[in-house]
């Protein structure tokens, strides 16, 4: 990807971000992040950050956020979409933070093909595990904001990203990386950030098997420096 741009999915949390990262010590130029939201462009998809939080983050990135709004009916129209808007800006490199997961590889492969969109997979089919102690080793700062309690319990909500964590997700047989579907997070610092976005952990509430922790921006007064958040 040596000095080609690129424009990244982004969905807020852990793989997103690593993928990001990796795309740049590749040598590929962010020129943009774009984020599905939920169709009334409130809250993203399966992370349920709202707007304000991905923008914090985009901003501290120091690139240009564009969003979609679709429910799964609408999604495949909406990403064909961005992706067409990214080619006609002289965008023509997609990066995709999945991991080893053939489905998801091969849908986002058809749907970027048909646009004429080269989709870059930075972290593919290496050791999960390897992946996650690369991120927490680099810098990020990362928290659990969503779990399924199918998967795993509620009690993680809230939860700082760390190789400690990641032993006790794994002790109780649960994958730590997350890639089933058993927990979301949200990345607030590391290297591909110029400043750590301030954020604050408000109520949390159930819906149809999930845990939400609802995320906000800190409100910054000229007397206080940044808070970590409440957890």
């Amino acid at each position: 990807m040596n000095n080609q741009p690129f424009v990244a999915s982004w969905s807020g949390g852990k793989d997103s971000a690593l993928a990001y990262y990796r795309a740049l010590q590749l040598g590929g130029i962010p020129k943009r992040i774009w984020t599905m939201f939920e169709k009334d462009k409130e809250r993203s998809k399966s992370h349920a950050l709202p707007v304000e939080i991905i923008q914090a983050q985009a901003d501290s990135l120091g690139v240009p956020l564009m969003i979609r709004g679709a429910d799964w009916n609408g999604y495949e129209a909406e990403f064909l979409d961005a992706m067409k808007e990214c080619i006609e800006a002289g965008i023509p490199n997609g990066v995709f933070g999945d991991i080893d997961l053939e489905d998801h590889l091969t849908w986002v492969q058809t749907k970027c093909d048909s646009v004429g969109m080269r989709a870059v997979h930075p972290l593919w089919m290496e050791p999960r595990r390897k992946l996650l102690e690369e991120f927490v080793n680099a810098g990020f700062e990362a928290y659990i904001v969503v779990v399924n309690t199918k998967m795993m319990p509620s009690e993680f909500i809230g939860r700082k990203f760390t190789n400690e964590l990641m032993d006790e997700l794994e002790s109780l047989g649960i994958d730590s990386c997350g890639e089933s579907g058993e927990f979301h997070t949200v990345v607030i610092d590391g290297p591909i950030f110029k400043n750590r976005v301030p954020i604050v952990f408000n109520d949390r509430h159930e819906r149809e098997g999930y845990v939400f922790l609802s995320v906000g921006l800190e409100v910054k007064s000229s007397e206080k420096a940044f808070r970590t958040p409440y957890l």
